[in-house]
């Protein structure tokens, strides 16, 4: 399913797609939305959100997924 989502965005689709596949999110997606307890905490670039993290939160986050 997710190659044929990257196939689609490849070719121009626009989509909004909620994910826990960070590498797919990382990929593809052109802007991060992070949501901690229903509210958006934190927006970017992938290379915004991934390499610079704004808030505390999403730091953590980031920190947990990557060493597992």
């Amino acid at each position: 399913v997710l190659d044929v989502m990257v196939n689609l965005v490849s070719e121009g689709m626009t989509m909004c797609v909620v994910t826990h596949e960070m590498g797919f999110a990382k990929k593809v997606a052109h802007r991060v939305l992070f949501m901690d307890e229903g509210k958006i905490v934190e927006t970017g670039t992938p290379a915004e959100f991934f390499d610079h993290p704004k808030t505390d939160r999403a730091a953590a986050f980031i920190s947990m997924i990557l060493t597992h």
